[in-house]
Order: structure tokens, then C-alpha cells, then sequence
């Protein structure tokens, strides 16, 4: 199914990724918009050159409280009535053992790969994979049941994380586990309850970095399977983060 993505980022990302998944530009007619020195001016030349096709479309009507209404890029850009919009294709996972094939290969025997347990938001799964491209984490585990899908809302929030960060669609989160162990990695759950702190995991071989769902954190079952558990340690009066942030803190930490 085509993705309507409105952040010119990651537009962009798509782009230099993967030119010929991008099905159009639309442009609103009569918007008034002066492109040529923002994004998006920059995504039309580009998309121009590559003979993506730019054409003209009327100005489509989003729904109060829509997510896209109220997007707001960098470049001033935004979801509201009149603004410019890409059409893609779907960026397609890979599977887990090519997602971990890298892990032995590494010189350095490091690495940082990401699981997501059930997150339901598709906010935070696109802050996420925009934390990831930003620190290098090597791949994303995904479940297809009980997850947030891969929607415009999670391109637009990762500003182009989703081209750059390869990541695979398992139906069993545990089996994704088991390919992981065998390539090397390392299980780390983070979980609030755990006194052990992120601080002190060192960076001595290849980790697969569990973030669990807003409400109710890792299921047991990913909890048992995880090698070590850890927390980012409190120091104020607020005792819980949002699990985007958190990712961030400990991607940070990690890399």
C-alpha cells in the first residue's frame, strides 16, 4: 500500500535510497508556497532529475486532529491544508538472519542492533528509528501482531530514519531472538524494576537492546529470554520516561 510521507526529510531519505519507490510529488495548486529555498524545494529538484514525476493536485482536506495536520517539519513545512506531499512505496524488511549477519563480521565484536516488544505507538516507533540513524544502530526487530505498523505517521516522526535503518517484520518475537543468539548477540531487556544500571553494561560485544510497550513493558516471556536486564536510573521526581526517550538515553549509552 503507498505511504503519503509530508516530512521533506525524509523524502529525501528516500530519495538517495531509493528513488524509483517514489511513485509522485504532489504539489497543491495555487498553494502560494514558495519552495525553491527550503526541503521541499530541494526534494522537487532532486525528484525532477531523477524524473520522478511532480505534478499539480488540489489541496486535500485533513480531519481536525489529524497527525499530519499538526506535523511541523524543520523547514517550516507542514500537514496542514495546502502543503506538499510524496507517494511511495513501502521500504520492505529483510529477514532476521540477514538483519544479524553482520555481528560475527565486525572487527571489533560491538555492535548495537534494537527489538521493539509490542510498542503501540507509532510516535515513538518513528522517534526511535530516528534515534537509531542518528547514533548507527544496525537494525531493528519488529513484531507484526500487537505493533504499531510502519504508517506515514512513523516515516514522517523518524525524518528519514526507516530508509537508513534496515529492520525485519517477525510474527515471533522469540524466534528473532533465537537467529540473534545464534549470530553472536548479546540479549539486553530494559525494564524500570532492574537495579542494575545502563551505565554500567559495557560495550564488549554485540547487544540486542529490548524496548517494551508504553503501558506495560517487556512481556515475561521476552523478559526470560533477555541475558541481562537494565534501568536508566532516576534522579529527580518523575520516575518513569517515555520509551522513545529512553531508547534514545540508552542507544546513547551503548554506542
Amino acid at each position: 500500500m503507498p505511504i503519503i510521507v509530508k516530512n521533506p526529510h525524509s523524502v529525501l531519505a528516500t530519495l538517495a535510497q531509493r528513488p524509483r519507490d517514489i511513485i509522485s510529488i504532489q504539489v497543491p495548486r495555487s498553494s502560494g508556497k514558495n519552495t525553491s529555498g527550503d526541503a521541499w524545494g530541494e526534494v522537487i529538484r532532486l525528484a525532477r532529475a531523477q524524473k520522478v514525476p511532480v505534478h499539480e493536485a488540489a489541496p486535500r482536506k485533513e480531519r481536525p486532529g489529524n497527525f499530519q495536520q499538526n506535523f511541523k517539519d524543520e523547514s517550516g513545512a507542514g500537514g496542514r491544508e495546502g502543503t506538499i506531499e510524496a507517494t511511495i512505496r513501502e521500504k520492505q524488511g529483510i529477514s532476521a538472519e540477514e538483519l544479524f549477519s553482520g555481528a560475527r563480521e565486525r572487527k571489533d565484536g560491538k555492535g548495537l542492533w534494537l527489538a521493539l516488544d509490542c510498542l503501540t505507538d507509532p510516535h515513538n516507533v518513528g522517534a526511535i528509528f530516528r534515534a537509531a540513524a542518528f547514533f548507527g544502530v544496525q537494525g531493528i526487530l519488529l513484531t507484526q501482531e500487537r505493533s504499531a505498523p510502519l504508517t506515514s505517521v512513523v516515516y514522517d516522526v523518524s525524518c528519514g530514519g526507516v530508509e537508513h535503518v534496515p529492520f525485519t517484520l517477525q510474527t515471533n518475537l522469540q524466534r528473532g531472538f533465537e537467529i540473534a543468539k545464534d549470530a553472536g548477540l548479546w540479549i539486553l531487556g530494559s525494564s524500570e524494576h532492574s537495579k542494575d544500571s545502563i551505565k554500567k553494561i559495557e560495550k564488549d560485544r554485540p547487544w540486542l537492546l529490548v524496548l517494551g510497550n508504553e503501558e506495560k513493558g517487556m512481556r515475561r516471556l521476552t523478559e526470560e529470554s533477555c541475558d541481562v536486564l537494565c534501568s536508566i536510573p532516576c534522579q529527580g521526581k518523575v520516575t518513569s520516561l517515555n520509551v522513545s526517550v529512553a531508547a534514545g538515553i540508552m542507544i546513547s549509552q551503548l554506542s
